[in-house]
């Protein structure tokens, strides 16, 4: 993967355009589902999404961090697993953990609570982690990012999405039943669509270092997944509340640290190769482990 660092993916500035409003889009579908009930649900019963918030915004960061010491992958390489695991849930997770048989509900509570953190926690926990490491922090001064850049970005595509897809999910209520599921299967098809462009673009910087960082994506995937099963089983969560929790963590929104990446960081290489197979990996390994556990009842666990 040498060499990542010095590299930009080419990605022109209307398709930066396109890809923004598809993740705001996405972001303002997902909202549509959310209420103010959803955050009244968790304030009556907080343990479950407390201990997933833990999972996101805690112990992932600091896995990471420990990964990243012990495989020392390029800084930009570094700087993308950051990112991506300061990052909330992605927009499909809801529907993992209803394919799971886990508990939606909570699915949905997290979805709200973290969407809404994340506009401040996203920029402070990539800053702290990446700012720990010597190389990644040596990058992010080589290439002069202003912060508040990043917090712009998550408040663009995610915060202020999320804000009005709720209000308009609330008032309008026939709107939010009609335009939900039309404006995620579009919007996803269209996202994918750019993914797709951009690895075929750039397929002459990806090749030589796609198979080592893919097995660092998986790698890093079955470590925010093992994290959040982990911290569930310590904190004894009913079963179908573990479901949901670990694929709320287990389930990042790459897609938003793509668009941080392209409109904050220029492409920079290595940051985006990451984002980039996230973005792929983890609906393979989300489907897997709903297929998984769709096939086992849910079981209590003795008192």
């Amino acid at each position: 993967m040498d060499g990542l660092d010095d590299i930009r993916l080419s990605f022109s500035a209307s398709s930066l355009w396109v890809l923004k409003f598809v993740l705001a889009s996405l972001m303002f579908g997902v909202a549509l589902e959310l209420s103010p009930r959803d955050f009244a649900r968790v304030a009556r019963a907080p343990k479950s999404v407390l201990v997933g918030l833990f999972g996101q915004f805690l112990l992932l960061p600091a896995a990471t961090f420990l990964l990243v010491q012990i495989v020392r992958p390029p800084a930009s390489v570094a700087l993308g697993m950051f990112l991506v695991a300061s990052c909330p849930g992605g927009n499909i997770s809801n529907l993992i953990v209803h394919l799971a048989g886990g508990n939606t509900a909570l699915s949905v509570g997290m979805t709200a609570v973290s969407g809404a953190a994340a506009t401040f926690l996203t920029p402070l926990n990539f800053a702290f982690w990446a700012g720990l490491d010597s190389e990644a922090s040596a990058l992010l001064t080589k290439v002069a990012i202003e912060p508040m850049g990043i917090l712009f970005s998550v408040a663009f595509l995610l915060g202020l999405p999320m804000v009005l897809g709720m209000w308009v999910g609330t008032r309008f209520p026939r709107v939010r039943a009609h335009a939900r599921r039309p404006l995620r299967i579009v919007c996803g098809l269209v996202f994918f669509g750019l993914v797709t462009s951009t690895v075929v673009t750039n397929v002459e910087h990806l090749t030589v270092a796609l198979l080592p960082a893919f097995l660092l994506v998986i790698a890093h995937n079955a470590l925010a997944l093992s994290t959040a099963y982990g911290v569930g089983r310590i904190f004894s969560l009913p079963p179908a509340d573990l479901r949901a929790v670990c694929v709320e963590v287990g389930i990042q929104n790459s897609g938003l640290a793509l668009g941080i990446i392209f409109s904050v960081f220029g492409g920079l290489g290595g940051m985006a190769m990451i984002a980039l197979l996230w973005g792929i990996w983890h609906i393979v390994a989300g489907s897997l482990l709903a297929l998984f556990w769709s096939r086992r009842p849910l079981v209590a666990r003795p008192a």
